[in-house]
């Protein structure tokens, strides 16, 4: 199986998501602001998944003067991209839109509609085709009902590219403590034991789904990416036990607050788990790759399992070494 070095690119690139079309590979990716040529989201091109270069930022900003602009992923439809996306001002206000090119580099503009306007904050929208075709967003959203409220999993169908059926299902929502986010975070004007469920990525794999997520906060050893399995896109869902990150999670002076992933197929047709990690001063998040691979669990169902990067070069941006097996 190829390995990668990591990061595989040395430059600042968060909530990596990658795009497979006609054999060439686009990265997206949260930057620290507009790119170069005043646009959003830094697109990366690649043949491989090993060698990137970067095409500047996708999307043109919005005239409305959101000053915040989080985790792409982009589909392809009927001969159009489709970038979705988080829009506000931090922590404040974001809200899902989408934005459409005719290319993958872009430019993208934002179609003007918002996909969640009825929601205080959802982020992280992750567009889903199902085999007959239908397409489903998974996003997260806030709740503050039940026995540990916080920032959980949703699912809705799409009606269109660019709107909603607008009848949310739960995917998942905090269940352990290791998804707790901060004790007595002041958010929604009051102190509150907060939990975060985010950066769902769902695949299909031997006739059922797995939704990978992103849990807990990356400043805590705990910090990391699990997964639920359901039958079908609107669930219902169920996560694996024992509870905890079962794919990633932050390994103390090996890998440092590891999430938001996307997977997609290498040239070898086997698949690959894309993520960020921080660097060792814990400056800035890069883009790692990794082998995914799948095991039977207890009822004979693939789940999966990821390699991790060896020990953090001391002055470097991350490890230099390929990664090996979890296991080995």
């Amino acid at each position: 199986m190829t390995t990668y070095s990591h990061p595989v690119y040395p430059h600042y690139f968060a909530d990596p998501f990658v795009l497979e079309h006609l054999g060439v590979y686009y990265a997206y990716g949260t930057g620290l602001g507009a790119q170069t040529n005043g646009r959003f989201f830094e697109v990366l091109e690649s043949p491989d998944l090993e060698r990137w270069q970067s095409h500047g930022g996708a999307l043109e900003p919005l005239e409305v003067g959101e000053t915040d602009y989080w985790a792409p992923e982009v589909a392809f439809s009927e001969g159009v991209f489709y970038l979705y996306y988080s829009a506000g001002f931090g922590d404040q206000g974001q809200r899902l839109r989408v934005a459409t090119s005719s290319w993958p580099h872009g430019p993208f503009r934002d179609s003007g509609v918002l996909l969640t306007d009825d929601e205080p904050f959802s982020i992280d929208a992750h567009p889903f085709c199902d085999l007959d075709g239908r397409w489903y967003l998974f996003y997260a959203k806030d709740f503050l009902d039940g026995e540990r409220i916080g920032t959980a999993l949703v699912v809705d169908a799409l009606e269109t590219m660019t709107k909603l059926e607008g009848r949310p299902r739960t995917v998942l929502r905090a269940t352990h403590d290791w998804q707790r986010y901060e004790r007595d975070r002041m958010i929604y004007g009051a102190p509150r034991d907060w939990h975060t469920l985010e950066g769902a990525f769902v695949v299909r794999r031997q006739n059922r789904y797995i939704c990978f997520y992103s849990g807990g906060a990356w400043t805590n050893p705990s910090y990391g990416v699990s997964y639920a399995l359901a039958d079908h896109p609107l669930g219902p869902w169920r996560e694996p036990e024992p509870a905890g990150p079962h794919v990633l999670q932050t390994v103390p002076g090996m890998l440092i607050g590891p999430g938001h992933n996307s997977v997609v197929r290498g040239p070898d047709g086997l698949d690959r788990i894309v993520y960020h990690a921080w660097d060792a001063q814990r400056t800035a998040r890069r883009m790692y790759i990794s082998p995914l691979e799948w095991r039977a669990d207890s009822l004979t169902h693939a789940v999966p399992v990821v390699g991790h990067p060896t020990r953090l070069a001391e002055a470097g941006l991350g490890a230099t070494e390929d990664v090996v097996s979890r296991d080995g």
